[in-house]
């Protein structure tokens, strides 16, 4: 007789060489399925105190979800899980009682005693409290040894005992709760389950897809990256193959109770981590109802610091993974977070509808079509750090038509933040809801793509607005509709001007002026115009978007990625990109702050404080700065100590803004080491020696690197470009190239 490892291991084989783990066209999403109208559901988890059930009771309503998860296991059922328990049965909630052996216990599995222990805890469970469940589910994250606790003999056993307690009693078993997608573990352990006649009623899932940046990504994790785009893993295409397993298997059924996304782990790669994961909750929602494999998905923690919907305050972190067992909350202050408005929204128009299909051709823009009595609801947004216009995906009567919501529910249209007679709202990585209502079924153009070459902030101040008209088109960040049109009226091309001596900053490569701020009375924008190109430039700048365009770009990837710097406010330019000076790019004024050159030219005389600041304290914050900056993958390209402005904050400490910014190259994680020495010769140009090493050292000792004598020497091979240049310009042959 085969063990139950060899079995498992068979399955698997006999899986893989049948094509069991492909899919074909599996990332593409099926038209025409219903969403059902308890589609999501979250995790919820008592308080010692009574009083904090209400407080769970009153999000939950709230949130118009129909399902709730609990977490139960041994000494719960005279606890406070069992009073949270019976309001949210008295509350007409559908309640997957979630039913897991303690971590020692499961490691114990199939130790008699243990086992006796785990058949006492499910019968009086189950009696006292089964009929109050839509479905009973046992066991935990058991691919995670970890966390589960059990070798695959204690899981069998205790999924043994489970099913013939919860078949006893007529109940509907849910199971086997692996996390991830580890297809190979739902093979071999649907094969093994159905051996034994253990199948359960709802095969479960914890499906996570890519848990920081972008649930529509393909898994880079099976293949690789290279590999990921050409096997086309993404999550519609994971839910649809689980599905398949499952039914397969003789499951059909197939549900994912808990997915999320922890803050500090988007904060690794981005900031503003609340509002991201607002944005991939909608996004992952949305796929997950648009895969036409689930029954229902889950989002994990209602109420948890560190990644729930709602923020209960800071407390450790539990022993077990949030996803194994979900113990607690603890107030006494509950704040919702965006992505529980987010959801909210979501509940409030996909549940119920019927999908109609994905209908953006374009892989860079995802268009859902929802549908139901009298309407029709379009879904849409653009990866991360992209945007759209509408105009390019919708006839202008269908837009004219429609009823625009943002990520949270907010309506948009007929207020000031769409009127707008100039400009459009732009489409970026924060979900739109478009609704029309009748018999109107809006098509998208097939020629819908991207606007090429731009980069936004999508969680800046205010909107974003894209204009487009004649010759020109542009871009503004504004408060509203309103506002938009007055920044397009008076900083369009056409209406600004040559700039004026008197507010002029610079006028060489780039002219920089100051303009008044049409939005703030007595407020000041900064405004750049290149002028001029040398011939190698002319050439090679023909191959890229226009310099108004990188400068923006460059700013809202700062932004992006939380680095200080001139808030970027517009850019226009020629469409026809026939002339490489006919671009604008508007920035905030930042006046009155030192920078970073004349600080390092200060210490270079001997100073040992300037303006208030110490060398060692100037030294010991920039190169935080940079490796922050280096480290969130921004090569900077052009870092002279002028483009790196010092800002003395209330509590002493210094923040940096970077300015200049057309020359920023981005990589997917951390800049090479090579490429950062290059930023930081840039920066060290006028610093002496003695400060170079100083500085130096602050910054490589956090990498566990030294200031090598190659290093060294690459500094000093800038200084002599430098002043080579500086020489080159003073030249009659120069100057003639100028004019």
């Amino acid at each position: 007789m085969l063990s139950a490892a060899a079995r498992f291991a068979l399955a698997v084989a006999r899986a893989l060489l049948r094509g069991g783990f492909a899919l074909r066209d599996g990332h593409l999403p099926p038209a025409a399925h219903d969403i059902p109208e308890a589609f999501t559901s979250v995790g919820v988890a008592p308080a010692a105190d009574p009083a904090h059930d209400a407080r769970q009771l009153d999000h939950l309503a709230r949130l118009g979800v129909r399902r709730v998860r609990l977490d139960f296991t041994y000494g719960d059922a005279d606890g406070p899980p069992a009073r949270l328990l019976g309001k949210l049965a008295s509350a007409g909630y559908r309640v997957s009682l979630h039913l897991l052996q303690p971590f020692e216990e499961a490691r114990r599995m199939p130790d008699a005693m243990a086992a006796e222990r785990w058949r006492s805890f499910l019968a009086d469970t189950l009696e006292r409290f089964g009929e109050l469940a839509d479905h009973i589910e046992v066991t935990s994250t058991v691919n995670r040894k970890r966390w589960a606790g059990y070798t695959l003999e204690g899981l069998l056993a205790a999924w043994g005992i489970a099913h013939e307690e919860v078949r006893r009693r007529g109940l509907v078993l849910a199971g086997p709760s692996i996390t991830d997608f580890e297809p190979v573990y739902n093979v071999g352990l649907l094969a093994l389950l159905r051996e034994r006649g253990q199948l359960p009623d709802l095969h479960t899932d914890n499906l996570f897809a890519e848990r920081a940046l972008r649930p529509e990504r393909w898994d880079h994790k099976i293949l690789g990256e290279r590999l990921a785009p050409l096997i086309r893993f993404n999550l519609v295409k994971k839910a649809r193959l689980l599905a398949r397993i499952g039914a397969q298997a003789g499951v059909p059924r197939l549900v994912s109770p808990a997915a999320f996304w922890t803050l500090p782990r988007i904060e690794r790669r981005l900031p503003d981590s609340e509002q991201k994961q607002a944005d991939y909750l909608t996004r992952y929602f949305v796929l997950c109802a648009a895969s036409g494999a689930l029954e229902h998905a889950g989002w994990g923690p209602l109420a948890c610091h560190r990644e729930g919907l709602v923020d209960d305050g800071p407390q450790p972190y539990p022993k077990l993974e949030r996803i194994t067992h979900y113990a607690s909350v603890s107030g006494p202050e509950y704040r919702p977070r965006p992505a529980f408005d987010a959801l909210a929204a979501f509940n409030r128009f996909i549940p119920g509808t019927r999908y109609e299909g994905r209908l953006s051709r374009n892989a860079d823009i995802e268009v859902h079509a929802f549908s139901a009595p009298g309407r029709c609801l379009h879904v849409v947004w653009t990866p991360n750090a992209r945007c759209a216009a509408l105009p390019d995906l919708y006839a202008a009567n269908d837009l004219a038509g429609a009823q625009i919501f943002d990520r949270d529910g907010t309506a948009l249209s007929g207020r000031p933040v769409t009127v707008s007679r100039l400009a459009t709202l732009a489409v970026t990585e924060k979900p739109l809801y478009l609704l029309w209502t009748g018999d109107l079924r809006p098509a998208v153009s097939a020629c819908a793509a991207p606007l090429p070459g731009v980069s936004v902030n999508a969680h800046g101040p205010g909107h974003l607005y894209y204009h487009r008209a004649g010759d020109w088109h542009g871009m503004v960040r504004a408060a509203d509709g309103a506002a938009a049109d007055a920044l397009i009226t008076a900083l369009h091309p056409e209406a600004i001007g040559a700039p004026q001596r008197e507010a002029t900053l610079r006028h060489a490569r780039n002219a920089i002026w100051t303009v008044a701020d049409p939005c703030h009375s007595g407020g000041r924008l900064v405004v750049k115009q290149p002028v001029k190109h040398h011939l190698h430039k002319k050439l090679l700048d023909r191959l890229k978007p226009s310099k108004a365009r990188r400068s923006w770009n460059g700013a809202c990837e700062l932004e992006r990625r939380g680095l200080g710097t001139a808030a970027p406010v517009a850019w226009f330019e020629q469409r026809s990109g026939d002339d490489l000076t006919r671009n604008w790019y508007v920035c905030a004024h930042v006046g009155g702050q030192l920078s970073i050159g004349t600080l390092f030219s200060a210490y270079a005389r001997g100073e040992s404080t300037h303006a208030g600041i110490a060398a060692g304290q100037a030294y010991a914050a920039l190169a935080a700065f940079l490796l922050h900056m280096h480290g969130r993958g921004i090569f900077f390209r052009d870092l002279s100590g002028g483009n790196i402005l010092v800002c003395p904050q209330a509590d002493g400490g210094l923040a940096f803004q970077l300015i200049d910014t057309a020359r920023i190259r981005l990589y997917p994680r951390g800049v090479p080491l090579r490429q950062r020495m290059a930023d930081l010769a840039r920066a060290c140009h006028k610093l002496h020696p003695p400060g170079r090493e100083a500085f130096m050292a602050l910054y490589l000792d956090e990498l566990g690197q030294r200031f090598t004598a190659r290093r060294r020497m690459a500094f000093a091979l800038y200084d002599l470009k430098a002043a080579l240049k500086r020489r080159l310009r003073k030249t009659a042959f120069y100057k003639a190239l100028k004019r």
